[in-house]
């Protein structure tokens, strides 16, 4: 008989939770890169305009955040507008992180900032109070 304790159980199932939300995450952006792929065929196809590619970005990131908002939360049971909002913010946090890795400073990030935040959060929290 032997039974984990309580607290043993926590601790695997919050460590379950966290590789469930990093493989999410993952694949919202796999998700994300074969959407910027079909949007450069897009444009080397069609001579899209800036103003027209830029739309389609702010899609596909608000597209990602809502997959990884409704993945999460269904997956999660309760509180999954909380859920998908956490997802949605991670997804910009990530993005953020990337945009300066590359750049190596916040002039491009910092234009859109709150924007982009508040589109990715909300989209995520969507997609978790849906599922």
């Amino acid at each position: 008989m032997m039974e984990r304790s309580k607290k043993e159980q926590g601790r695997t199932a919050g460590i379950d939770k966290g590789l469930f939300i990093l493989k999410t995450l993952l694949f919202s952006y796999i998700l994300t890169g074969g959407f910027l792929l079909l949007l450069a065929l897009l444009l080397y196809k069609f001579s899209l305009s800036e103003k027209i590619v830029s739309v389609c970005i702010i899609g596909i990131y608000i597209i990602a955040s809502l997959f990884s908002g409704f993945v999460t939360g269904k997956k999660m049971g309760n509180r999954k507008f909380l859920w998908g909002l956490l997802m949605g913010g991670l997804y910009f946090l990530v993005l953020v992180a990337v945009s300066l890795a590359v750049n190596h400073s916040l002039k491009d990030v910092a234009a859109n900032f709150f924007t982009v935040l508040a589109l990715c959060a909300c989209s995520g929290m969507l997609g978790g109070m849906v599922s």
